[in-house]
């Protein structure tokens, strides 16, 4: 059975990363406008550098929850036939263990040079402006999908989601697009899929099953039921 995961700021969440937006629309204080669009990087980069630098030595203090462990367990039973597709930016899945695993919108611990192109490891709090390690170029960003910029991989995602067999949303708000399109995707592929969510989102109608809980309780409950059906 070949399946696909898709993961939000909801399973992140529990390990006590910040979901960013509040009920404000607000970005702990900032607005989207303000730290995450291409826009904002060229009017005032440091600002938006600093608020990457801080996200990032946040995730380092967080930890793998449940949720995460219990992902890496059903990884490690059927390998290949699952694929792992997070809109988080942490690196949370990879600490837990798992290694199939798709950041559709960038990678806290990556940084783009818009110098060479390429992504590279982060090796310094990039308000510092450190070189870039391939050219030496002072030009690194945040490798983060802004608003408005092309999420990472669609084509992989779109040949997993049309192909899988079963399709799970895990602690997704189904508001950003092109994610909350993907249980379309799937179900016209002729998918089972299930929402497992702390409470309805607004895609919650498009599944086949739905079951609210906190990430920590229902995913390993979920894996567990998937692997005695394998």
């Amino acid at each position: 059975m070949r399946i696909v995961v898709l993961t939000g700021a909801g399973i992140s969440a529990e390990s006590g990363v910040p979901t960013f937006r509040d009920a404000g629309g607000l970005w702990e204080g900032h607005r989207v406008e303000d730290v995450a669009t291409p826009e904002a990087f060229e009017r005032d980069p440091d600002t938006v550098q600093r608020f990457y630098d801080l996200r990032r030595h946040a995730v380092a203090l967080a930890v793998p929850n449940p949720a995460h462990d219990a992902l890496a367990r059903l990884e490690r039973e059927v390998g290949d036939d699952l694929l792992v597709v997070t809109q988080n930016i942490d690196d949370l899945h990879e600490r837990a263990g798992s290694e199939r695993v798709v950041h559709m919108h960038g990678d806290l611990l990556l940084a783009s040079c818009l110098g060479c192109g390429r992504r590279v490891p982060v090796m310094a709090d990039l308000a510092e402006r450190p070189p870039c390690p391939e050219c030496g170029r002072r030009m690194l960003r945040p490798d983060v999908v802004w608003f408005g910029e092309m999420p990472y991989d669609l084509d992989v995602i779109d040949d997993a989601l049309t192909t899988c067999d079963l399709f799970a949303a895990i602690g997704t708000s189904g508001a950003v697009y092109p994610a909350a399109g993907f249980v379309m995707t799937a179900a016209e592929a002729g998918a089972t899929t299930i929402e497992l969510n702390l409470a309805a989102s607004e895609i919650t109608p498009l599944f086949d099953e739905v079951r609210h809980g906190p990430a920590s309780l229902v995913v390993p409950e979920w894996v567990d039921e998937v692997l005695a059906g394998d």
